[in-house]
């Protein structure tokens, strides 16, 4: 199993998704470029962890 995302980053990467839900996709260095390109003072474990989450949850969105 994999290591737990923190509840801060889910609601961090649930209003990126509220605020821009067409840029999101299910590849996950796309959302990763899209996170860079935001210049958002994360770090880049921050941001790895924000984009594997929303690309899951994409993912999840999409298999509904």
């Amino acid at each position: 199993m994999g290591k737990a995302v923190p509840k801060n980053l889910k609601s961090r990467a649930s209003i990126l998704i509220k605020e821009f839900p067409d840029k999101f996709t299910i590849d996950f260095d796309k959302n990763k470029q899209f996170l860079n390109s935001l210049q958002l003072p994360f770090t880049n474990e921050v941001r790895n962890l924000i984009a594997g989450y929303i690309t899951r949850k994409v993912k999840q969105k999409l298999a509904s």
